[in-house]
């Protein structure tokens, strides 16, 4: 899967938001919120008792923001095997009529909740959830602030996202190389990590959401996700019905989709996402695309072959093959508003410069202008990825997939390819099996779809809507991913009324 937290935050500051990392100071917290957690005090079994049961201590921590550290268990199979800890983020209810706590959480896999809640509360929620809820950012287990995956320095991680193999891509050899590369990174990660990379799985995250709920004080989890978040979300409806409040999920992750699947339905959506913006550059002055989309599209492609086959070199040294260049245009696909910067990033690269196709690789990426890497995303993201599905590299199969992909994604689809390779030697295996989510007995759950969503594709938030026993879809027609305080007052006072005052929408709005 793509990752999309990085682009939903970024864009939303004219791809320009630089995530300041700011650990919680030493005051207290003052009459912005009680300093300590009352938990719920409900009854568990007697080794998860003590998590459940724990005092959370909220340190101010700047912005009037308070933060705290929760424990769990390092596996909910043996939780006297140690344990791992979470990081925490609020913003205390402005308003009179609080409700509870809201957590959030961004996407990803492997995004920020707590960055996310601290830096961009406002793109996070708005002012009417702000009043009525504490708005809680936390980093699931392997991200972030908690107990997290770590793999590769920063000189490392370049080799690894942008290294370029010598063979041509799809053949054996590529294919080798690619794959010695992967087992470098995930024996690393293993090395680094511990056990803990055997435990990023999503049950065991939703399983820590039910654990800060009561420690929280929360009798019920009131949540909004985003992209990945819904799958996270989703989880907790199936694990924990009983105890879904009010739960939204924004840009919704279809659970019984096989990551072959996804891909597949990203290719095609973010190639349909590229056919909106040539539509709509075409059309001015500052297009670097003359013609019919169709036209442009083909140059993309002749593109896209050309820095595979010679790759451009940037100022620093590095150089711009193909799939560098395919998530230099995916980041900025992720949000309309970022289409200007696309055209003048696919002008310079035209022009021989890789300059500004690594500034939005970079920005993905999570990599700054001195070469550091601000968070460990992409350590997270691939670990909970691959121990989230199931994976086959075997080349005939691979081959296969690639061809159905080219097919369904001229432009695109070939190099979302061979991607089983990355988690095919992973440490920790994926078991059990991806299948529909209905969370039989929980409150309704709002689903929010945008149409032409690149990154979590619309068709997936009616997948989920239907399976969902008390699933309601909200629809925006519009481009972007995810909808909810980016799109427009219909998708906002649906989300609002349904967490605030707890109203589901008789019929899907159509927004």
């Amino acid at each position: 899967m793509n990752r999309s937290i990085r682009a939903l935050s970024a864009t939303a500051a004219a791809l320009a938001l630089t995530l300041i990392l700011s650990g919680c100071s030493a005051w207290f917290a003052t009459d912005a919120g009680p300093a300590e957690s009352t938990p719920t005090g409900e009854q568990v079994d007697s080794d998860l008792a003590p998590f459940y049961s724990q005092v959370l201590q909220w340190d101010g921590c700047g912005d009037g923001l308070q933060c705290a550290e929760a424990s769990a268990p390092l596996s909910y199979g043996d939780p006297a095997a140690g344990e791992i800890s979470l990081a925490l983020v609020r913003h205390v209810a402005t308003g009179n009529d609080r409700i509870g706590s809201l957590l959030v959480n961004p996407g990803g896999p492997g995004g920020s909740g707590y960055d996310f809640v601290a830096d961009s509360l406002d793109y996070a929620t708005d002012k009417k959830l702000q009043a009525s809820f504490d708005i809680v950012g936390f980093d699931p287990r392997g991200v972030g602030r908690s107990s997290a995956v770590s793999c590769y320095d920063s000189a490392e991680m370049d080799e690894y996202l942008y290294g370029l193999t010598e063979a041509k891509r799809g053949t054996d050899a590529w294919i080798a190389q690619l794959a010695a590369s992967s087992d470098a990174f995930a024996a690393a990660c293993a090395d680094e990590t511990g056990p803990l990379l055997g435990t990023v799985d999503t049950q065991s995250a939703a399983r820590d959401l039910d654990l800060l709920r009561a420690a929280l004080g929360d009798t019920e989890l009131n949540f909004l996700g985003y992209s990945y978040g819904t799958f996270l979300g989703a989880t907790y409806a199936e694990l924990f019905p009983e105890k879904v409040g009010r739960f939204v999920l924004d840009g919704a992750v279809d659970p019984s989709t096989s990551n072959f699947e996804v891909t597949k339905t990203q290719a095609v959506g973010f190639e349909n996402a590229l056919r909106a913006y040539l539509a709509d550059c075409v059309t001015g002055e500052d297009c670097p695309f003359r013609g019919s989309v169709d036209n442009a599209l083909t140059t993309i492609g002749a593109l896209m072959a050309s820095v595979d086959a010679s790759p451009i070199t940037a100022t620093d040294g590095r150089q711009l093959g193909a799939s560098a260049l395919l998530t230099a245009i995916i980041y900025p696909l992720y949000q309309a508003t970022a289409w200007p910067q696309l055209s003048v990033m696919f002008d310079t690269v035209m022009h021989g410069s890789a300059d500004g196709a690594f500034q939005f690789a970079d920005a993905y990426n999570g990599r700054d202008a001195d070469g550091n890497y601000s968070d460990n995303s992409t350590e997270s993201f691939m670990a909970i990825n691959c121990i989230d599905y199931a994976y086959n590299a075997d080349p005939a199969s691979m081959r296969a997939q690639a061809a159905e992909l080219a097919e369904a994604a001229p432009v695109i689809g070939p190099y979302m390819s061979f991607g089983d390779i990355g988690c095919a030697n992973w440490p920790y295996t994926f078991t059990g099996e991806r299948d529909e989510i209905h969370a039989a007995g929980a409150a309704p759950i709002l689903v929010v779809g945008t149409t032409n969503d690149p990154a979590t594709p619309y068709v997936w938030a009616q997948q989920l809507a239907e399976q969902l026993d008390s699933g309601t879809l909200v629809t925006y027609t519009g481009e972007g991913h995810t909808a909810y305080n980016k799109s427009n007052s219909c998708v906002n006072d649906a989300v609002d009324s349904y967490l605030v005052d707890g109203i589901v929408p008789a019929a899907d709005p159509q927004c």
